[in-house]
């Protein structure tokens, strides 16, 4: 497994300023296919060991965790292939950021969730660019109606932010709700994708 980090605040795009956090990303091949197995928020003074399910995912991919390499960004070698995905990744994201690309086509493996958390993160993948649903909504996609705080949750623990895009789930009222990796980016994102939502 590779492990890498992007700053928010590398990509500029127009005056919309960026919090001050990174995004946290790790590729590993499963089975002979490579595939993004984590993206999600780091602070700028936390330490990704700190925040990355590590022991979790190396129990889940059936790896020694102390086999894990952390590359920087600027050093991502493009022959191989783990490192690959992750500069492909970085540049989507770049993408995304600068208002190049709406969407996100990357391998990602969503095995880690149970059945009803990979249903609300495929569910999640419907939302469009600059869309937002509310929680009830989301609920009765994933046929479960009154299962909202259950869909709450299942977003909570999204491996994918921004790919798999939980930041449009607001709440009934139209206010943010909540967001794991912060309101600050959650209002970030929105802004960045011109969704309606209220302060």
């Amino acid at each position: 497994m590779i492990i890498t980090s992007i700053e928010l605040s590398d990509v500029v795009y127009d005056d919309l300023s960026s919090p001050n956090a990174a995004l946290l990303l790790a590729s590993h091949t499963i089975g002979n296919t490579t595939k993004l197995v984590w993206c999600n928020w780091l602070e700028i003074d936390e330490h990704w060991q700190d925040k990355i399910t590590l022991n979790a995912l190396a129990k889940h991919y059936k790896f020694d965790s102390n086999h894990v390499a952390f590359v920087a960004a600027e050093a991502l070698d493009a022959s191989n292939s783990e490192q690959q995905l992750l500069l492909t990744c970085i540049h989507q994201i770049q993408q995304y950021i600068q208002g190049l690309r709406c969407d996100f086509d990357l391998p990602i493996d969503i095995s880690l969730g149970t059945d009803f958390q990979r249903r609300v993160w495929h569910a999640l993948q419907g939302i469009g660019f600059g869309e937002t649903i509310s929680y009830a909504t989301l609920a009765q996609r994933v046929g479960s109606p009154k299962g909202f705080r259950a869909v709450a949750q299942a977003n909570s623990k999204n491996p994918f932010s921004v790919i798999i895009p939980c930041h449009r789930v607001i709440s009934s009222d139209g206010k943010l709700g909540g967001y794991t990796g912060g309101l600050d980016k959650k209002e970030y994102l929105l802004a960045l994708e011109g969704a309606e939502y209220r302060p």
